[in-house]
């Protein structure tokens, strides 16, 4: 059975860094497209960033460009998430997801993911 399992949401003062990863099990990680989700309380679910297969294409929001950093370890089957000078508005349930049939941008625009994870918290605040 696929598995994607977030890890590194917690809480941060504004300004503030966090890493969120997700590791991904029993699937070709090589063949998938990943991305960054979040959903904050009474919002729609977000695409935040995502990646291509090979790594070299990515999308973010407007929102966080600039200060979030995708990237992915094939060897180690994980996607990441580097997020730095937090603000309280990316407060929000992250969620990781994987899709083969999409492209990055589409991906995170569409909100296309054939598995996601179960989401990792993310509170920024003072």
């Amino acid at each position: 059975q696929v598995q994607l399992v977030e890890s590194g949401g917690g809480l941060v003062q504004p300004g503030g860094s966090l890493r969120l990863s997700c590791v991904a099990s029993k699937f070709t990680f090589n063949y998938y497209a990943m991305g960054w989700f979040r959903q904050a309380p009474g919002k729609e679910r977000e695409g935040v960033s995502c990646i291509g297969r090979g790594g070299s294409t990515i999308y973010y929001a407007d929102s966080v460009k600039g200060r979030f950093t995708i990237s992915r370890d094939s060897a180690k089957n994980t996607v990441y998430l580097q997020m730095n000078s937090l603000k309280p508005e990316d407060t929000a349930v992250y969620y990781c997801a994987g899709t083969q049939w999409s492209t990055p941008q589409a991906m995170c625009v569409t909100g296309r993911g054939d598995y996601w994870g179960q989401g990792t918290q993310v509170t920024v605040s003072s």
